[in-house]
């Protein structure tokens, strides 16, 4: 199997600023449609939306804070390199994720055609996100960083975590907005599990 060429995974500040802005940009405009829907979704944009539902907090502010946490085990695992990559990616999808809502609003917007749609801009975002070597922080932070440190497949903290986040929100949402919201999750993970390959390209 050919492996890619290193070289050709050198991006120029330029190409990497176009690429979070785009990443984050489709990720943030997911969230807004998630939002409107009442919807959940995984990771720590999932407990941020939790938070924000159950205290009527600004989605944004909330996922600011839930993520900084996670830097330290970023920095420990990845580098600052990757750490500062992934604050700026939080960052703009904190201020793009307040911002949209008053430039587009849904009149009619069907929950099944817009988990499929939200799951699709999520995972064509992170797999921007990720091409360029930032991340959105959280779980999968602290999940390689357990493994490296315990062996425990950092697949299985995350998944672990997402049943969990699950569990409690179909006690906080009506059970088709739960429904929904796996719908979205599943598309989300299926776009980064055929596209997202090693063999072709190298992200972090």
């Amino acid at each position: 199997m050919q492996t890619a060429d290193p070289k050709a995974d050198t991006h120029s500040l330029l190409e990497d600023a176009q690429g979070f802005i785009f990443g984050t940009a489709m990720c943030a405009f997911a969230l807004v449609m998630l939002r409107d829907l009442g919807l959940v979704t995984g990771q720590t944009a999932g407990l941020a939306l939790l938070i924000s539902y159950m205290f009527k907090l600004p989605f944004g502010w909330v996922f600011f804070a839930v993520n900084l946490p996670f830097y330290w085990f970023g920095y420990k695992r990845m580098g600052l390199k990757f750490v500062l990559k992934t604050f700026a990616c939080v960052a703009l999808i904190s201020v793009f994720s307040e911002v949209f809502p008053h430039f587009v609003s849904f009149e009619t917007l069907n929950p099944v055609f817009g988990a499929i749609m939200l799951g699709f801009m999520t995972g064509a975002g992170l797999m921007a996100i990720f091409r360029h070597g930032g991340s959105l922080g959280g779980i999968g932070i602290l999940a390689l960083y357990l493994q490296d440190a315990t062996k425990f497949k950092a697949g299985y903290v995350q998944l672990a975590f997402d049943a969990c986040l699950f569990a409690v929100a179909a006690f906080i949402l009506p059970l088709p907005q739960v429904l929904y919201s796996l719908l979205g999750a599943v598309v989300v993970n299926l776009v980064i599990a055929i596209n997202h390959r090693r063999d072709r390209y190298i992200a972090m």
